[in-house]
């Protein structure tokens, strides 16, 4: 009887127990981590099987899991400072562990690993997104004129830019995309605005810091870029307006301009057949910018 007790107070701590999977996403990333002589998968699919039926199990055990992007470069890299094997399991357990506190994570919740791969991987893109453009605004430093740090002052500036778009937007659920000219490549933020029924809007913290933080570097060095907004809300037509980055403002874009960049193939530059039930309007009037303390030159 007492050892049946001991049992099922061990299945009750079980549950009490979250966990972290680092997940190799693709295959150049499995490949190489098959060079560790305890990795001893040798399939990509069936390595993402034998996860998935692991997740299910922990799922139906009442055991909450939280899937992480492994990134094998990385681990070799932490392994190196720390001064550890990289062939020991319990540092690949460790590694993993750290991923739960700092990396870019997503709680499994009994959906197909097929679905949750893709969310995963565009976690991982906007936390690499934020952490590149925060680095650039940082390295600005101070304002040779006045002495003010031009990384915060573009950050404040965004910040005013972004409430200022979204308090002048029709009514509906609001999708927006800022993309910036950056080295090496081009930088990318989306925030989604939605309307509670209480008429306030709702964002996602984590979202509005990146979008802030990305249009930030545009206004900081000028770097060519833009923001575009779609707005949806019940019998109407969706509406789609932006902006162009010029200097350190934005410049509207026309209805045209914008029927053009929608309705063009950016690869090909074909032609595309525009959607219906759209409407590329002019964007509505943003009103007077609150000046920027200290740095206003």
């Amino acid at each position: 009887m007492a050892h049946t007790d001991h049992q099922t107070m061990r299945r009750v701590l079980r549950r009490e127990i979250a966990g972290t999977i680092g997940l190799l996403t693709d295959e150049h990333d499995f490949r190489a981590m098959r060079r560790y002589r305890t990795f001893t998968f040798d399939d990509h699919a069936t390595y993402l099987q034998q996860v998935e039926d692991l997740l299910r199990t922990r799922a139906l055990q009442g055991t909450h899991t939280t899937v992480a992007l492994f990134d094998p470069q990385e681990y070799a890299e932490y392994c190196a400072a720390k001064g550890l094997d990289p062939d020991v399991p319990a540092n690949r357990t460790r590694f993993t562990a750290e991923l739960a506190t700092a990396g870019p994570t997503i709680p499994y919740e009994g959906q197909p690993l097929a679905d949750l791969l893709p969310v995963l991987v565009d976690e991982a893109v906007r936390q690499a997104t934020w952490e590149y453009a925060a680095t650039l605004l940082a390295r600005l430093g101070a304002c040779a004129t006045c002495g003010e740090d031009i990384g915060r002052a573009a950050f404040t500036r965004a910040s005013n830019l972004v409430a200022r778009i979204l308090d002048t937007a029709p009514p509906g659920n609001r999708h927006l995309v800022c993309s910036v000219t950056a080295t090496p490549e081009t930088l990318v933020a989306v925030l989604h605005a939605d309307d509670e029924t209480d008429g306030a809007t709702q964002l996602d913290e984590a979202e509005a810091l990146e979008f802030t933080t990305v249009l930030a570097v545009g206004l900081a060095t000028q770097n060519p870029g833009g923001l575009v907004m779609r707005t949806t809300a019940p019998g109407t037509s969706d509406q789609i307006y932006g902006w162009r980055l010029r200097g350190d403002g934005l410049e509207p874009l026309t209805a045209g301009e914008v029927f053009d960049a929608y309705c063009t193939d950016a690869e090909s530059g074909d032609l595309i057949s525009p959607e219906s039930g759209v409407d590329y309007c002019f964007p509505p009037d943003l009103g007077q910018e609150r000046p920027t303390p200290g740095h206003q030159h």
